[in-house]
């Protein structure tokens, strides 16, 4: 747990979505399987303040997002969501946008290493948390869908339009954000937007063994890794190499590393504690 936090204490309970953590393992579970865990203004305003809360919990190493049913997350809620915003004038729907854009931002800068583990549709809103995600493991039926344009609405949003040409290149990135096309769990993984493909029966033993890997693993070096990742994409490659060089200086001083050394020439495993 971080030493330093402010007056207000940890939330005890989500309201718009299931969320535990155990042995180090934090799950998010998208809880509206009747309408495919579509979005509401309340889901998103939790996701994005447990975001900010999570890296100073202390008791999580990972975080895994699922939803409960058929789909991952279809997106925003036509009636909770898209029929509402008929009614703000622009400064609520920035303040909106700007709320939705917020949740990627939090998952990007999230210092835990963040699983999507994705069943049936992910689509729109649903599409981009997951994208945001560092590591997208699908179900052979699941697919992708970033369909904003099928809606009237700009394929760039929430940080989509950056993300994406990142992932998978901006010729692909331009054709899945403008045409809004199913993208099938194999092709997914052809372009390099899915993680990992597994039978629909294997996705939560896959999501599983996963996060336990980088729950029990040395935790710091992913944390940093997921860190400069994030930082460097819009680096020189000279800045870049300076800000590494001053990062591996300073974890050759953890205990991570001095325990793997210790391990290696005791012929061990090595003992990771995130220090």
């Amino acid at each position: 747990m971080s030493p330093f936090r402010a007056s207000p204490g940890f939330t005890g309970q989500w309201a718009h979505f299931d969320f535990e953590v155990a042995d180090g393992v934090a799950t998010v579970t998208l809880n509206r399987p009747e309408k495919l865990n579509a979005l509401t203004f309340d889901v998103y305003a939790d996701l994005r303040d447990l975001l900010a809360e999570l890296p100073h919990r202390g008791d999580a190493k990972v975080l895994v997002i699922a939803g409960q049913g058929r789909g991952f997350c279809s997106g925003g809620d036509v009636e909770e969501i898209i029929g509402e915003l008929q009614k703000f004038d622009t400064a609520q729907l920035l303040e909106f946008t700007r709320m939705t854009g917020a949740v990627v931002k939090a998952l990007r800068e999230c210092p835990l290493p963040v699983l999507a583990s994705i069943n049936g549709i992910a689509a729109g809103a649903g599409s981009v948390i997951a994208l945001a995600s560092d590591f997208r493991l699908m179900a052979r039926s699941a697919a992708f869908a970033f369909l904003f344009t099928k809606v009237g609405l700009a394929g760039a949003d929430m940080g989509s339009a950056y993300l994406l040409p990142r992932v998978v290149g901006l010729g692909r990135a331009t054709e899945l954000l403008m045409l809004g096309d199913k993208i099938r769990a194999e092709k997914a993984e052809q372009i390099g937007l899915a993680s990992q493909v597994v039978d629909d029966e294997q996705l939560p033993a896959a999501t599983t063994e996963l996060a336990r890997r980088l729950a029990d693993g040395p935790a710091l070096a992913y944390s940093t890794t997921k860190v400069l990742l994030t930082r460097e994409l819009d680096m020189d490659l000279g800045s870049s190499i300076e800000l590494e060089a001053m990062t591996q200086a300073l974890l050759m001083t953890s205990k991570d590393h001095g325990e793997f050394y210790r391990a290696w020439t005791a012929g061990r495993s090595p003992q990771w504690t995130g220090r």
